[in-house]
């Protein structure tokens, strides 16, 4: 599959989707972006079973704003509408393969039910 767009339309749309979703801020000023901008492709073309999106900051500056996108590159991971890894900069290609790999095999019923006992824990006073 190849690498698609996202824009406040459509960002929580493709957070809500069954395939894990990988998503490269980035801007066209920017030189490391342009470097890893392949990297990212070139992955995706390796995983149809994820979703790849890019989401360009200058055109999109709300999403990066109420995200706190404070660099870019930066990369987001979610899976089941959970946000799993969020790093800025830019990854070489066994690093990227290394996270889609991770992002894939983990166990989320394990993580849900860590996220839910975690909300359930009264607060330390």
């Amino acid at each position: 599959m190849s690498t698609i767009e996202l824009n406040k339309e459509t960002f929580q749309e493709a957070i809500d989707a069954d395939k894990p979703l990988i998503v490269d801020f980035w801007a066209p000023w920017c030189g490391p972006c342009k470097t890893f901008a392949p990297i990212f492709e070139a992955e995706s073309a390796e995983h149809p079973d994820v979703t790849f999106a890019k989401i360009n900051t200058e055109d999109q500056p709300e999403i990066a704003e109420a995200l706190g996108i404070r660099s870019i590159p930066t990369l987001m991971a979610f899976r089941e509408r959970v946000l799993l890894y969020r790093q800025a900069g830019a990854l070489a290609r066994p690093q990227l393969a290394e996270l889609v790999t991770e992002l894939k095999n983990l166990d989320m019923e394990k993580i849900h039910a860590e996220m839910a006992a975690q909300n359930n824990e009264p607060d330390p006073e």
